[in-house]
């Protein structure tokens, strides 16, 4: 295995090229609009963050999944913990019976034709996202727009996300101010970053379970830390980074994970990326995806 640095190129206006890696912001592709997830906080859809066609040593779920749709609460609707919806809404848009209320039922309705590789996982705040496996078709299909509200009398009680009316990249350039302004386009939901990776020079961590060490021992698995103590005295002067680590991008799949606080326990196969990689709110942190168990973390820096 390899371990892949993550690279975003100049912002975009149109469809992404059909030979890339993948995009963020924008819109998915490949999908159905009823297939889109929702916030099962509030029911309205989830933002698309990124789509990212997965290198051949870390298609984990099979050779014809090619790549992963993130779906994520939009930052003016997140602001660390989950936006109140209705009472019961939780269950309307994820369990599998029901709910009694009939102005929940349409949302119960819209998830049961949800897409039928759909992950949902939350955080330990218990905000929401979501992962959608594509195939290859899927993953260079048409773009999907967001749906249209559910029709229940609770739609009109629905949060008004900026993202819903112009798009992902304009919403996350009001909302935060380091963002580069994005092109100008017709359309605005079609502007994006195309993604590019490439493996790194050396990690020696590539295919190994990232572990943290709190008595410098090595971890089970051969796990190496990127920094260690000169003369194994822990003083803020004498922190020091190995040498392999010169030069990897903060954004990577697999390989020497970085969090902003404490690794958690992830499989080799994950990406680590940053709030510009298609616009969260994780107060100036980074997050970590594991797309083969299916595990999300994040924490603010």
């Amino acid at each position: 295995m390899q371990a892949y640095d993550v690279l975003l190129e100049d912002w975009r206006a149109g469809m992404p090229a059909p030979d890339g890696q993948g995009w963020c912001f924008g819109l998915p592709q490949g999908l159905r609009p009823e297939q889109w997830p929702l916030d099962p906080h509030t029911g309205v859809p989830m933002m698309h963050g990124f789509t990212l066609l997965l290198p051949e040593d870390y298609r984990v779920h099979g050779p014809d999944l090619v790549a992963v749709s993130f779906f994520a609460a939009a930052p003016d609707g997140f602001d660390g913990s989950p936006m109140d919806g209705p009472e019961g809404m939780a269950e309307a848009v994820t369990a599998e019976a029901p709910p009694s209320d009939p102005a929940l039922r349409p949302y119960w309705d819209r998830a049961q034709r949800s897409h039928p590789r759909l992950t949902r996982m939350e955080d330990i705040l218990g905000c929401a996202f979501a992962v959608i496996l594509l195939t290859a078709e899927e993953f260079a299909g048409p773009p999907c727009r967001p749906p249209a509200p559910v029709d229940s009398p609770l739609a009109a009680g629905a949060p008004a996300l900026d993202w819903l009316s112009r798009g992902s990249a304009a919403a996350y350039e009001a909302f935060n101010a380091r963002l580069a302004p994005p092109v100008a386009a017709d359309d605005p939901f079609l502007i994006h970053r195309p993604i590019r990776w490439q493996p790194r020079a050396s990690d020696p961590n590539a295919g190994k379970p990232p572990r943290e060490s709190w008595d410098g021992a090595p971890p089970d698995g051969g796990y190496q830390s990127y920094f260690y103590w000169l003369d194994g005295k822990v003083e803020v002067e004498n922190w020091r980074e190995h040498d392999w680590a010169a030069g990897h991008a903060p954004m990577h799949i697999g390989g020497t994970m970085r969090p902003v606080q404490a690794i958690p326990e992830f499989s080799p196969y994950y990406i680590e990326f940053e709030e510009d990689f298609g616009g969260y709110n994780f107060g100036g942190g980074n997050a970590q995806l594991d797309f083969k168990e299916m595990k999300f973390d994040w924490a603010c820096g």
